[in-house]
């Protein structure tokens, strides 16, 4: 039987900019929970309802995938530390607040509410085995101390940015573990250690 015109198929054809758009927002939780090397590029093409194929065509390789989520995810740390920063007021700020505690309070709320962010940067860092995802994860980091010193217009110290940034990676490490504080004489660390505290 012929299929007449108004049988055949509605579907309109995904500009590949927006199957590429869509493939990185999909493989950020899978790369998130299994990294590099846990995560099959199948899953992540069916998040998108497209082939494995039809991926491996608009990124070269998995690890090429990889780097475009950790890229994303590095924007997404920038935009939260934009934020931050246009919500700073000094004129209005209670004393002893700074445009890096501002920064840091936007990201510590989107680290309660986005763990994908946090784990695919924990993911990001622990493939730097290979050179290439090395190069590329600390230009994306270099980028960031960058763009903090610009948002605290230029007036920060070396200290304070890299006390900020020695604060980010405090606050990563602690939300990874689900906990709140990494000081030595902490509750849950006493709990842990029990009698041999």
């Amino acid at each position: 039987m012929a299929t007449t015109s108004s049988q055949k198929s509605t579907r309109q054809r995904v500009p590949a900019s927006e199957r590429r758009d869509a493939l990185i927002e999909a493989a950020i939780p899978e790369f998130a929970v299994g990294g590099l090397h846990g995560t099959p590029v199948d899953r992540i093409a069916r998040r998108v309802g497209v082939a494995q194929p039809y991926v491996f065509s608009l990124f070269g390789s998995k690890r090429d995938l990889f780097l475009a989520a950790v890229d994303r995810c590095f924007m997404r740390v920038g935009e939260l530390m934009t934020r931050g920063a246009e919500e700073f007021d000094p004129a209005i700020a209670i004393e002893g607040a700074t445009v890096f505690k501002a920064m840091g309070n936007a990201y510590t709320l989107a680290l309660a509410e986005d763990r994908e962010l946090l784990m695919l940067q924990m993911q990001a860092y622990a493939a730097c085995e290979d050179p290439v995802i090395r190069d590329h994860v600390r230009r994306g980091y270099a980028r960031l101390v960058q763009h903090a010193a610009q948002l605290a217009g230029g007036a920060a110290t070396q200290e304070e940015l890299d006390e900020f940034f020695r604060y980010g990676m405090w606050l990563n490490v602690a939300a990874a573990m689900g906990v709140e504080d990494l000081s030595a004489g902490c509750a849950w660390i006493r709990d842990e250690l029990g009698d041999d505290a």
